[in-house]
Order: structure tokens, then C-alpha cells, then sequence
């Protein structure tokens, strides 16, 4: 499995997907972000926008930003749909 987590340190959105990826006990790099848009570049080039979090999860093919999202996502994808 091979995703990624794209974060900053302090952003609730990011603390609320690596919380929930680590009670689901799914293995993630983090990539910790600048703190200033301009300068998240590495974000901008895998997602198209500068935002975070973005998740990237190569073994299925997604790279997406919006943290709501990106838990609907997981929940489908790790949990079989079902919240545990």
C-alpha cells in the first residue's frame, strides 16, 4: 500500500484524516507542507492546487484534497463503506 498524506502541522482538517487513517491502522507517509500557499509547490504539482490535505493513494489511482472527501474515500475504500 502506498499512500501519502500532504499536511500541515496545526491544520485541523489534516489532524482529523491522519487521526482517522491511524485508527484504521493504514500505513501513510506525511509530507509536511509549507505553512505559506506560495511556497507548496510539491503540492500544487501532484494536485493541481496548493491546499491541504491532499491524499494520494497510488495503489488505487487517487490523488484528492478536501478532507470531507478524503474520509468518504477512506471509509469506502478501508472499511468496506461500514465506520468502525
Amino acid at each position: 500500500m502506498s499512500i501519502t498524506l500532504y499536511q500541515l502541522d496545526g491544520c485541523p482538517y489534516c489532524e482529523t484524516v491522519a487521526d482517522r487513517l491511524d485508527e484504521l491502522e493504514i500505513d501513510y507517509d506525511s509530507i509536511w507542507v509549507e505553512p505559506l500557499h506560495s511556497q507548496r509547490d510539491e503540492v500544487k504539482r501532484v494536485s493541481g492546487q496548493r491546499g491541504v490535505p491532499v491524499l494520494v493513494d497510488e495503489d488505487q489511482g487517487v490523488t484528492m484534497a478536501e478532507s470531507d472527501r478524503i474520509l468518504e474515500f477512506v471509509e469506502r475504500s478501508y472499511t468496506g463503506g461500514r465506520p468502525q
